[in-house]
């Protein structure tokens, strides 16, 4: 039962039982019944009275109390004149002042946060209670290569890749370097925070690739300078040397002439060929920036085929190439000249792969825009696959680590992401995104 229901029950009671003792009074004392009649007629005025007088301040508090529920923070009360319910309302309209103050404020808090987390340049993900994720910023979804529309409200292991991989395996509270591919370098962090008294999990990612790649060349180019300039400069000289103390072989006797032309035409040439393991150094540090053109993709691996065939008949390698190029046109902005070396380096780097006999696949993609070629040869150990495209790095015999270097570099200059990896059915992928 409401107040309001209370206090007209107890009005309703005492008017009747006044009423009843004044109709008693009726026989006795005429007087007297009139001047109690009057009395209730007085006291049921005051009780309206009083009645309205409480009731609309009641109704402003109702009213008051509707609007808390329902975040209504624009409404505020009028006073009625009375003393104690005036500071009552003074009261709450400063609260509801102060509270509509502290939600502008969390408001504006939370748009700032929001665009700063979507403008953010690092990867931000948050989960859900469930371990699914919850919020991902553009920068993380394009590392993740996440898209809410295509793969809806999922958990990292469910994600494809291998920084979705990691980054589920990564401790709560541990900060970790992950390296992907052999050249994307992530710095991954995992912490929590509390959401109704429940642990909530967020990851940031920082890719450092960029700076690293900076770093690298900056380290490299120097190093192959300063040597290319000491050893060029010393060949030449030493070369000179060595040619014109063959010109004096006739002034030896007839049986020390030959030999001693022979040791001296074998240092020319390890000369030279010091030279030339230079000079395909110094091709990483002269790379030109790109003269990018509009490129039939599928005319360019069709005019490398034949080249790399070549290649692996005079590595007296059995290859059958498997073509599943996208059926309409695909197109790209390149250098020319630069793509056809990368598609070399990297069909040959298949070709020495594959033992005697295998396969090499060719994939293309038009959306989104991609190129992957396939091998079924020995696959990337994962020892290396994290060094992969270290500058200089080889795992062949006599390699230089040029091949990949050069690729690298290439494909960096022109803003094209990449990958090279195994997969668990055993096909090595180099992959470029365009």
């Amino acid at each position: 039962m409401t107040l309001r229901s209370k206090f007209i029950l107890y009005c309703l009671v005492i008017h009747a039982v006044l009423l009843g003792l004044v109709v008693k009074l009726f026989p006795e004392n005429t007087f007297l019944f009139i001047g109690g009649e009057l009395f209730i007629l007085l006291s049921i005025g005051a009780s309206v009275w009083l009645y309205r007088s409480s009731s609309r301040p009641l109704q402003l508090i109702a009213a008051g109390i509707q609007s808390i529920r329902e975040e209504d923070f624009n409404t505020r009360l009028v006073k009625t004149g009375h003393r104690e319910m005036d500071e009552l309302i003074e009261v709450y309209n400063q609260m509801i002042d102060q509270l509509r103050e502290e939600r502008l404020k969390h408001t504006e808090k939370n748009y700032f946060l929001e665009k700063l987390i979507q403008a953010s340049p690092s990867g931000m993900i948050v989960l859900d209670l469930e371990g699914k994720l919850a919020t991902v910023n553009p920068a993380a979804a394009r590392m993740l290569a996440y898209s809410p529309e295509i793969h809806g409200p999922v958990s990292l292991e469910e994600l494809p890749g291998k920084l979705p991989q990691e980054l589920s395996a990564l401790p709560n509270g541990e900060s970790r370097i992950i390296r992907i591919n052999g050249f994307q370098t992530f710095k991954c962090q995992k912490s929590h925070f509390i959401d109704r008294g429940f642990p909530r999990y967020f990851i940031l990612i920082e890719e450092l690739t960029e700076e690293i790649h900076r770093q690298e060349k900056k380290a490299y180019e120097k190093v192959i300078r300063m040597m290319s300039h000491e050893i060029n400069n010393s060949i030449g000289a030493i070369n000179s040397i060595l040619n014109t103390c063959i010109t004096y072989k006739d002034q030896l006797q007839s049986e020390y002439s030959e030999d001693y032309e022979n040791a001296l035409q074998v240092a020319v040439r390890r000369n030279t060929g010091l030279s030339s393991f230079m000079s395909n150094f110094a091709k990483v540090v002269r790379v030109p920036e790109p003269i990018k053109v509009p490129v039939d993709l599928h005319a360019l691996l069709h005019s490398v085929q034949p080249l790399m065939q070549a290649y692996a008949h005079e590595r007296q390698k059995l290859l059958t190439w498997e073509w599943q190029l996208e059926t309409k046109l695909v197109r790209i902005s390149a250098d020319v000249q630069q793509m056809e070396q990368v598609l070399v380096n990297v069909l040959k780097n298949a070709i020495e792969a594959i033992e005697q006999e295998g396969s090499i696949t060719i994939i293309t993609q038009a959306v989104p825009c991609q190129l992957t070629i396939s091998d079924n040869g020995r696959g990337i150990p994962k020892e290396v696959s994290g060094q992969l495209f270290s500058p200089f790095f080889s795992t062949k015999k006599n390699g230089q680590g040029i091949g990949l270097t050069l690729t690298k570099e290439i494909l960096v200059n022109h803003g094209f992401r990449f990958s090279l990896e195994t997969k668990p059915a055993g096909q090595t992928e180099f992959t470029i995104y365009f």
